[in-house]
């Protein structure tokens, strides 16, 4: 697998979709198989994945919203990472 980079563009993989779940409280990423709960800050991630944004104008958008977060952009780029090894996303 190639590393991650600020200016590839991602995208929910074919199948899975974010949603908020109430009875879970919480954003939820469905798929035919199942559900994964995620947390607050995969949430707010993976909100931001639509197809259009890079991952750096990703990085620069939950910047402006959390600038008081100190590491916010290792933190997004290693959940990318992981987003992308668990196929919940494809990179173009």
């Amino acid at each position: 697998m190639n590393p991650l980079t600020i200016d590839q563009v991602p995208k929910l993989r074919r199948g899975f979709r974010l949603q908020w779940e109430p009875a879970q409280d919480c954003h939820v990423l469905l798929y035919p198989e199942g559900m994964i709960k995620l947390n607050d800050s995969a949430g707010a991630i993976l909100k931001q994945v639509n197809g259009d944004h890079s991952v750096g104008q990703i990085i620069a958008s939950l910047s402006a919203q959390f600038p008081d977060v100190p590491g916010l952009d290792e933190d997004i780029l290693a959940f990318m990472e992981v987003a992308n090894a668990q196929f919940w996303i494809e990179l173009r």
